[in-house]
Formats: structure tokens, sequence, C-alpha cells
């Protein structure tokens, strides 16, 4: 069985890409006896979503009056923020 810690790692992983049916079935049983993790891939998918919305509001807003260069940055921040959490 998985540790938490496995299964949490698994769990971030699967934002990023599929899993393999192996790591699929031991993180569902993982899943189905952790409330705790269950709660946390629950968790991590909410923001996960939140952050892809808030880069997409912030690169087709037209009425966020931002500089260019503020747009830019802000983008750039939440791209660096997606890109740590798969490493």
């Amino acid at each position: 069985m998985l540790s938490c810690k496995q299964a949490s790692q698994i769990i971030s992983q699967s934002l990023d890409s599929p899993l393999s049916g192996s790591d699929r079935m031991k993180l569902r049983f993982h899943l189905f006896l952790c409330g705790a993790c269950t709660r946390f891939s629950r968790q991590l998918r909410l923001l996960s979503s939140a952050v892809i919305r808030i880069k997409h509001n912030i690169e087709n807003d037209s009425s966020v009056q931002l500089p260019l260069e503020s747009k830019a940055r802000i983008f750039q921040k939440i791209s660096s923020a997606i890109e740590s959490k798969k490493h």
C-alpha cells in the first residue's frame, strides 16, 4: 500500500500527465482508505483549476487595465508556479 507521501506525489503527477494503470489503481485504493489524501487531492485539483482560470482571465480580459508589462509579469509568476508544481 502507498504511504501518504507517495500518494501525494502521485496525486500531483496526475495533474500533469496520465497515470499508469498500476499507479491509478494503487492511488484509488489509498484514497478509498485515506480521507486526508482524498481531501488533499480535491484541494489540489481545485487550486490547479483556479490558477488556470486566473491565468486565462488575465490573458483574455480586456477590462483588466494593467500595463502589458504587468500582465506579462503576472503571467510569468503563474506559469512558474505551475512549472514548480511539476517538479
